[in-house]
């Protein structure tokens, strides 16, 4: 087999897919290549989109919000990750991406949720999904609800990609999955094409066998990694047996689009070694394929140590009237921080070890409340921290003691926490509960393999490319003709640090960039 196209894209997610769409719209012709059957982590995120400026669903709800607004909370967030310029164009064009993904085939909602959490429920599309209500960021950027959630029941990652692979094929462009690219073609130092192992031409029920163990592999295997690796063995036998090599030309660019690479445990223990214990946040495809490829060309990478660990308090809300610690009793961080922000601090302060302290006022509210704020696995998450993963006492210093946590250390932390004066760490007055009802609760919401509170982790850095193009730069910050990145392949915007939204929208606008540049 052997075949060529104008433009080929590795990886057909979120990224590749709109890289694809705006390639195919300028006329080019593209072909998509991927190892499963398209979708990637995208399809299996919660298809949060991070977007403001003063969206059409922004303007429905009431949210009043400007691209200055937005660029001042994310140039807290985003830090060097990408130049300021860069920031800025992501924030000035954000309505313009919003009106985009509409146009083809992404369904979004202005109905603003009234809560402070992790991901609304089925009623709500638009809502805080970082940490811009959080002391020290409303005062330095005026705080707006920018999660636009695609519209759909459950974790709507699905429909996004659903929206985005129609409006890619609608547009012409072909599709071949069941087929890894493990080599790229170059001559003259270009990049001209990729070598792969595909099962076009495999048996009928080997790609049906292929189809169904990838499919299972994602999901449910994400939520149970060690059925994942059973399954992945499957499809590993199966490529082994049945794969053709084939050699495919790029007449004008290779787009690697690949996701990232946290299914490669010895690569994030190489490059993040401190992240461990956690559940990979993606397919058996984010094994660093993207930047294997990419590095065996000359490609440059950068942020390979970055991981988002996501620690979520929320829901319940009423949570967020507790205070979280370290083993010696210290609280480390304002508890309304976004979850990633948490999970951070956990693992960097106290090796990834933190409760959650609660009144009997608190568990209440959080027992009546949790239901209606909740997706149905926050629900069993919920349940799961308050039977499990809590032990009670009628005093701080006895809780502290079943929990292993140091007495005078959380009787500071709370005496501190109940002071009259402004919250020690930052956390606004509406978040502050008394915790002054006995019995007290440790809620232990250590980071580990747990398939009851699992720890959601992803990799953020990439190979390193031009902020104009997406073009892959070398080791020396030449550019490699030929040869262009996007999404979780690619350093971008949330390279340096994650809010909900931030990958799948650096997504949208580094796979439109990429798309853009191959088309001129």
């Amino acid at each position: 087999m052997s075949g060529h196209a104008d433009v080929i894209v590795v990886g057909f997610g979120a990224a590749g897919a709109c890289a694809a769409i705006e390639a195919a719209e300028a006329g080019v012709e593209v072909l998509v290549l991927d190892r499963f059957g398209g979708g990637g982590a995208s399809a299996l995120s919660g298809g949060i989109v991070y977007a403001g400026g003063g969206t059409v669903q922004q303007r429905d709800a009431g949210v009043d919000d400007s691209a200055d607004a937005m660029f001042d909370y994310l140039r807290l967030e985003v830090g060097d990750a990408v130049s300021e310029r860069t920031l800025r164009r992501f924030c000035d064009s954000s309505p313009e991406m919003v009106t985009w993904l509409e146009q083809r085939g992404v369904p979004f909602e202005g109905s603003l949720c009234p809560v402070k959490t992790s991901y609304p429920n089925n009623d709500y599309y638009l809502y805080y999904s970082g940490s811009e209500s959080a002391g020290g960021f409303r005062d330095a950027a005026k705080p707006a609800a920018r999660g636009h959630r695609a519209r759909g029941r459950g974790t709507s990652g699905k429909v996004l990609f659903a929206g985005l692979a129609g409006a890619a094929k609608a547009r012409g462009v072909r599709v071949l999955p069941r087929t890894t690219a493990y080599e790229l073609m170059t001559e003259d130092g270009a990049v001209t094409g990729v070598r792969v192992r595909t099962l076009r031409d495999a048996p009928r029920w080997a790609r049906g066998a292929h189809r169904l163990l990838g499919g299972l592999s994602a999901k449910p295997g994400i939520y149970v990694p060690a059925l994942r690796r059973v399954l992945q063995r499957g499809v590993e036998r199966i490529e082994r047996r049945y794969a053709r090599e084939a050699a495919l030309t790029a007449r004008r660019a290779v787009v690697l689009a690949a996701g990232g690479f946290i299914a490669n445990r010895a690569l994030v223990r190489e490059h993040a070694p401190a992240y461990r214990g956690g559940l990979p946040l993606g397919t058996a495809g984010d094994d660093g394929s993207g930047l294997r490829l990419g590095t065996g060309a000359g490609a440059a990478t950068a942020a390979l140590d970055k991981v988002s660990a996501w620690r979520f308090l929320t829901p319940p809300s009423a949570f967020l009237g507790g205070i979280l610690v370290g083993p010696d009793g210290g609280r480390f961080i304002d508890e309304s921080r976004y979850g990633a922000a948490i999970g951070e601090a956990m693992i960097h302060a106290h090796q990834g070890r933190g409760w959650l302290l609660v009144d009997d006022e608190i568990v209440r509210r959080a027992r009546a409340g949790v239901r209606g704020e909740s997706q149905w696995f926050q629900w069993l998450q919920t349940v799961f921290l308050l039977r499990r993963g809590r032990v009670s006492a009628g005093s701080l210093a006895e809780v502290a003691r079943k929990a292993g946590v140091d007495p005078d250390g959380l009787v500071e932390s709370v005496r501190a926490y109940r002071a009259d004066d402004a919250d020690p760490l930052g956390k606004p007055a509406e978040f502050v509960a008394p915790l002054a009802t006995p019995p007290y609760s440790l809620v232990d919401l250590s980071i580990r393999p747990n398939i009851g509170y699992p720890c959601p982790m992803l990799t953020l850095g990439g190979l390193v490319v031009d902020e104009d193009t997406g073009q892959v730069r070398d080791g020396e910050g030449a550019p490699i003709a030929g040869l262009y990145a996007a999404g979780r392949t690619a350093v971008g915007i949330c390279s340096s640090s994650y809010v909900s939204g931030l990958s799948l929208a650096d997504c949208v606008f580094s796979g439109r960039r990429a798309g853009l540049a191959v088309s001129g």
